[in-house]
């Protein structure tokens, strides 16, 4: 292993910090310009918004179909809404105008996903400055012209690294640094990579665990840039810089699907699966060049599915399974739990919490440790496939997807 001076550590954490603001350069400030949002913790900054909805909801800015079969999400940057859907046995990247819906572009990006639980795209895309990062359900991962579409490159992970798709589809989406893109391809010896933003030429490859469901998080402990990623078999940092493996824990896995993000928070991350598995907390610490993990807790409090929790102050927010629950970070102690609109996803923006359930059912509440409290709901008609599809706030508007149909409502405060 290559031994760094002080003086070049210093000069590559530098780099893992700056590292942290590249997706959102070039862009509004109140932007959503990659899954999850800005930092990856599903909160906006965004206020002046309705606190409280009248009956029915905000009102409907429009709606538009073309979106594609799947269950993307959307990244938001400079007057245009980004995401991924499929038609006709292709995968297509998309750019619609953000303010009336009007498709500007989309590129095919190749073969469409299919399986009993929904065809289609699954992860977000990336906005980096002038470029647009995608990866898809069958492995194609491609750097796009924003404006245009224009394709920069593309490469296949699973043909290049040797991988095998998982059962439900690649489903994450790719963390993009300053100079690399980070993915968990899941090949023997290959499955998390780093590849150049500029050719999709690899830099490094580290592991052999197949691909989870999960997108990856940038931390810094003790100096050290870290990538937090969720494979199907276990947690595990890895040194950006050179695919090191730097810690791994694997209590907190499932067999069947680890999709939740991970939550960090100074030198904590927190993890969470489903299918009757739970939740840990665990607190890293750097020495030297070398990094623990101590498990702080584990709980069965929290069993985040499809969807991720969001840290509010001092307490997460997040569907255990079915069942919406409030729980304090620090020590896992329940604040309360609520059936709320049912199993579904979230986000967070203006004091409040954006829930939508895989049923439709949309709804506006506080994130407040003494209780759960709505202010408002409406519901889509929807079809038989669940709204898998996350919830957007950015710019005045919630952005929600059912398959092929894309809806922007106005949430702005009168």
């Amino acid at each position: 292993m290559r031994t760094h001076n002080c003086l070049s550590r210093a000069l590559v954490t530098a780099t893992a910090v700056l590292s942290l603001t590249a997706v959102v350069s070039n862009r509004g400030l109140d932007d959503w310009p990659q899954w999850r949002g800005v930092n990856r913790d599903g909160k906006s900054a965004e206020k002046g918004l309705m606190k409280t909805w009248p009956a029915g909801g905000p009102p409907l800015a429009w709606q538009v179909s073309g979106g594609g079969s799947g269950y993307s999400s959307f990244a938001v940057a400079n007057g245009r809404l980004y995401t991924m859907g499929a038609r006709g046995g292709t995968e297509y990247v998309m750019a619609f105008d953000a303010a009336t819906g009007k498709k500007i572009w989309d590129r095919a990006h190749g073969q469409q996903f299919g399986n009993d639980m929904g065809d289609g795209s699954r992860g977000t895309p990336v906005v980096d400055g002038a470029q647009l990062y995608a990866l898809g359900a069958s492995g194609d991962l491609t750097s796009l012209d924003a404006a245009t579409g224009r394709v920069a490159w593309t490469v296949n992970l699973l043909k290049k690294f040797g991988g095998s798709n998982i059962r439900w589809g690649l489903s994450e989406s790719p963390l993009v640094l300053a100079d690399r893109i980070l993915v968990n391809a899941g090949g023997r010896g290959a499955s998390i990579v780093a590849l150049k933003k500029t050719d999709g030429s690899e830099i490094w490859r580290s592991q052999g665990d197949e691909a989870g469901y999960s997108s990856a998080i940038l931390q810094t402990v003790g100096g050290i840039p870290q990538a937090v990623f969720f494979t199907a078999r276990r947690a595990m940092g890895l040194d950006t810089r050179d695919g090191r493996l730097l810690w791994s824990y694997d209590r907190v896995a499932n067999r069947t699907a680890n999709i939740a993000t991970p939550i960090v928070r100074g030198n904590r991350v927190f993890l969470s699966s489903d299918y009757g598995t739970g939740a840990a907390l665990l607190e890293l610490s750097a020495t030297g060049n070398t990094v623990n993990a101590r498990e702080v807790y584990f709980t069965n409090e929290m069993r985040n599915h499809h969807a991720s929790s969001i840290l509010v102050g001092e307490h997460l927010y997040g569907f255990s399974s079915a069942i919406l629950t409030a729980m304090k970070f620090d020590t896992g102690e329940v604040a309360w739990k609520d059936r709320s609109v049912g199993k579904g996803s979230m986000v967070f923006a203006d004091d409040r919490l954006y829930l939508f359930s895989e049923r439709g059912v949309v709804g506006l509440a506080e994130a407040n440790p003494a209780g759960y409290k709505e202010h408002g709901r409406f519901e889509l008609k929807i079809g038989s496939s669940p709204t898998w599809s996350h919830p957007v706030v950015a710019n005045g508007k919630l952005y929600l997807k059912d398959q092929d149909t894309i809806y922007a409502y106005d949430i702005r405060a009168r």
